[in-house]
């Protein structure tokens, strides 16, 4: 089966391509810029502005759209982009259309978040049979803000907001048994084991990387942090997820030793 991995050099696209490839799959790689080497079929694509397209999705039977924009123009990558490709893969006539989407989209005011939302729209009105999967925050994604934070001398937060952290390689891992011709339209969102606020995150990671610094409760007075205090990107009813954050914390790598690039977002912006 020829697979179609977009936003490939990003955290959840690297965790892909390797499961991908042990179930027997034919990857294509699609990123904005391709790393040299590397043991899939690389292809250059820019959602933006759809150069590439039919070179990604040709001959492909299955596509799983993990290129997302959510420091960038998420309007132009997330909504357009997914629309420039869904057009290219009903006319390659691909068979499953998976997307990796982020719990809680509906019910928190925030631009990306109401692009991905969008997104998720599109890809439903498409002829392009779909799959699409919600799952909270990564881990990796945890981690990487908290790496940052660990400069400052004091760590500002909104402590009170609630996430349920999952790690990349389970969702991944999921994403790779859904790859497949048969589309499952909207599938239950897939959770982390736990949740936790940003205070309880912030002081697993201090105490696993040994530091001393000060967390300030910082609190943001606007409807998009209540939504999060509130836990509305949560699903606890789904904490389907089995590597807790304490765990991944000892055992995992935080995106600061990580040696593949793949950090930050839950994606590359492609």
């Amino acid at each position: 089966m020829q697979t179609l991995v977009t936003g490939a050099t990003g955290t959840l696209g690297t965790a892909l391509i390797p499961r991908l490839q042990a179930a027997g799959h034919e990857v294509r790689a699609a990123s904005r810029s391709p790393p040299a080497d590397g043991t899939a079929d690389w292809v250059e694509l820019d959602l933006a502005s759809g150069d590439g397209l039919a070179a990604a999705v040709r001959d492909v039977d299955v596509v799983v759209h993990a290129a997302t924009a959510p420091t960038g123009d998420s309007e132009t990558v997330d909504v357009e982009g997914t629309r420039r490709l869904l057009d290219a893969a009903a006319d390659a006539g691909v068979s499953n259309f998976v997307y990796p989407s982020i719990a809680g989209i509906d019910d928190i005011p925030y631009s990306y978040y109401e692009h991905k939302l969008a997104a998720e729209r599109a890809i439903e009105d498409s002829d392009v049979p779909d799959t699409i999967l919600r799952a909270t925050q990564f881990h990796e994604f945890v981690a990487d803000i908290f790496d940052t934070l660990s400069k400052l001398p004091v760590w500002p937060l909104p402590t009170e907001m609630r996430i349920q952290p999952v790690a990349v390689a389970e969702v991944a891992d999921v994403l790779v048994e859904e790859a497949v011709p048969e589309p499952r339209g909207r599938m239950p969102p897939m959770g982390g084991p736990q949740v936790h606020t940003v205070g309880d995150l912030a002081r697993g990671y201090r105490t696993a990387k040994g530091l001393r610094r000060p967390i300030v409760r910082l609190p943001i007075p606007t409807a998009t942090f209540r939504a999060f205090r509130d836990g509305k990107a949560t699903c606890p009813d789904r904490a389907v997820g089995t590597v807790t954050w304490q765990a991944w914390l000892e055992n995992g790598r935080s995106p600061s030793e990580r040696s593949d690039g793949a950090v930050g977002a839950p994606a590359e912006t492609t």
